[in-house]
């Protein structure tokens, strides 16, 4: 027995004409004859007098029929009520970003999503890759944002988007493409120890840990601002992703470098822990993510094969 077969009664109850209530369900009568026969063999029950002009159903058949429709009525109420929760995202979520994601992330998504959902109260907090982990497992926080693959047992990653990343710094002349090989010859501008940006800088330069060619000085920076107004200063490069490179001014994005042939790209994901995940607002919240950022990416404008992902 299943839905169709019940859809099928209730057309020729109401139509009293096989042939009509075929044509209503858009199938051949042959295929709807045969269905109901296979209704009226395993309930044991014939269902409709087939000898009549007029079709009539039968007292039985008349029972049957009364409870198809409270099936059918609870179905599609089923159905409705699953529609409303996915378009009903409330509750609180926990979520965590990392610093380098956040600042140009969020002033993106933030309006737009607590618009869209009013019912939906975000607490928000700026954490390391390896704090998100560790709260993750602990349930004291519902989902992160945060540089993928990470390769962590039971953490469940959804890619958001693909974000190139820039070289900010010493160009020469009007130069605006960079290779890979050439930033070992600058001083390097790092961020702090535990920074995905940073081990993603000295494992795609190939770098050890060099840092900006002063003897003198150990710099823990935290923040792109920072080391932009130091190689500003006294010189040098960093990497900076696409988004962050967005919010810049254009004297600022004038001292931008390409990547020219090998186009590394940092992929950002949400991440959450199986266990204690809130899926239907996590899906939701990736589906608003990746709708309001992806179209505007400039990895966008190369094949997939010239990309490589930076990794940690």
């Amino acid at each position: 027995m299943n839905f169709q077969q019940l859809e099928y009664i209730i057309a020729v109850d109401q139509l009293k004409s096989f042939s009509q209530a075929a044509e209503y369900c858009n199938i051949t009568q042959a295929t709807l004859s045969m269905m109901i026969k296979k209704l009226e063999e395993e309930l044991n029950t014939v269902i409709f007098d087939r000898k009549t002009q007029p079709i009539i159903t039968t007292d039985k058949g008349f029972e049957i029929i009364l409870q198809a429709k409270k099936v059918l009525l609870e179905k599609n109420e089923l159905h409705n009520k699953a529609v409303d929760e996915l378009h009903n995202i409330k509750g609180k979520i926990k979520l965590a970003v990392i610093p380098t994601i956040a600042n140009s992330l969020l002033p993106k998504i933030l309006k737009p999503i607590l618009e869209k959902y009013p019912d939906l109260e975000l607490s928000i907090q700026e954490l390391t890759t390896e704090n998100i982990i560790q709260q993750l497992k602990f349930g004291k926080i519902d989902m992160g944002i945060l540089s993928t693959p990470l390769e962590s047992d039971k953490i469940e990653e959804i890619v958001l988007y693909y974000e190139m990343l820039l070289v900010y710094g010493e160009k020469s002349g009007k130069k605006k493409y960079m290779m890979i090989e050439e930033i070992k010859k600058h001083k390097i501008w790092l961020l702090e120890e535990g920074n995905c940006l940073r081990e993603q800088m000295l494992k795609l330069c190939t770098l050890k840990e060099k840092e900006n060619g002063f003897e003198n000085l150990k710099l823990e920076a935290n923040s792109f601002e920072t080391l932009l107004n130091l190689i500003d200063e006294l010189g040098g490069l960093t990497l900076i992703p696409e988004l962050y490179y967005n919010t810049l001014s254009d004297k600022r994005k004038a001292k931008v470098s390409f990547f020219h042939e090998r186009i590394p790209v940092r992929e950002v994901s949400i991440v959450y822990y199986r266990p204690f995940a809130k899926l239907r607002i996590i899906k939701a919240l990736s589906a608003e993510i990746q709708n309001l950022i992806t179209p505007n990416l400039l990895s966008n404008e190369y094949k997939k094969h010239k990309l490589e992902i930076a990794r940690m």
